[in-house]
C-alpha cells in the first residue's frame, strides 16, 4: 500500500500541471479571440485583454517548465555526453540535473523576494488593477514545481546508478 501513495502523488501532480496549462491556454485563447472580435467587428477594444493574456501565458510557461522537467525535455546538448561510457555519462547528466535543481531553487528564492517587494510596495497592474504579486507569483510557483521535479530526478539518479560500465558510449 505504501508504494501507491508516492505514485498517487506524482500522478496527481502531473494531472494538476497538465490540466492547469490546458485551462490557462484555453482561457488565454478565448480572451484573445474575444479581443479580436471586439476590436475588428464591434470597433471597441478591451483594455485588459492583452494584459490578462500575458499573465496567463507567464503562468502557463512556468507550470509547463515543470512538465518539461518531469519529462526530461529541457534543452541540453548531448552529443559529447552520449559518447561517454555509461557511468561517466550518468555522472555528467546527474551534475546537469543538480545544476537545474539549484537554478529552480534560486527561482523560488528570488521569486519570493520579488513577491515580498511587490506586496510591500502595493504595485498593481496597469489595466486590470490586480496586485502585481499575482502574475509574478508564477516565477516562484513554477520554480517550486521544477524543484520538486528536478529533486525527484536527482534522487532517482543517485539511488539507481547504471549497472554496467564495461561498454563504451555510442561512437
Amino acid at each position: 500500500m505504501e508504494e501507491k501513495k508516492p505514485a498517487l502523488f506524482w500522478r496527481g501532480l502531473k494531472n494538476f500541471e497538465d490540466i492547469s496549462v490546458a485551462v490557462l491556454y484555453i482561457i488565454m485563447t478565448i480572451v484573445i479571440f474575444w479581443q479580436i472580435i471586439a476590436r475588428f467587428v464591434l470597433q471597441s477594444s478591451l483594455p485588459w485583454s492583452e494584459e490578462l493574456a500575458r499573465y496567463l501565458m507567464a503562468w502557463a510557461v512556468f507550470i509547463g517548465a515543470s512538465i518539461a522537467a518531469a519529462d526530461g525535455a529541457h534543452i541540453g546538448i548531448t552529443a559529447m555526453v552520449d559518447r561517454l561510457p555509461k557511468k561517466s555519462s550518468h555522472k555528467v547528466r546527474l551534475v546537469a540535473v543538480i545544476l537545474s535543481l539549484i537554478f529552480a531553487i534560486l527561482m523560488v528564492y528570488l521569486g519570493i523576494i520579488i513577491i515580498g517587494f511587490l506586496i510591500k510596495t502595493g504595485q498593481q497592474s496597469p489595466s486590470m488593477r490586480i496586485p502585481m504579486y499575482i502574475p509574478y507569483g508564477s516565477v516562484a510557483f513554477g520554480g517550486l514545481l521544477m524543484t520538486i521535479r528536478f529533486g525527484r530526478r536527482a534522487y532517482e539518479m543517485i539511488v539507481n546508478p547504471p549497472k554496467d560500465d564495461n561498454k563504451e558510449g555510442v561512437v
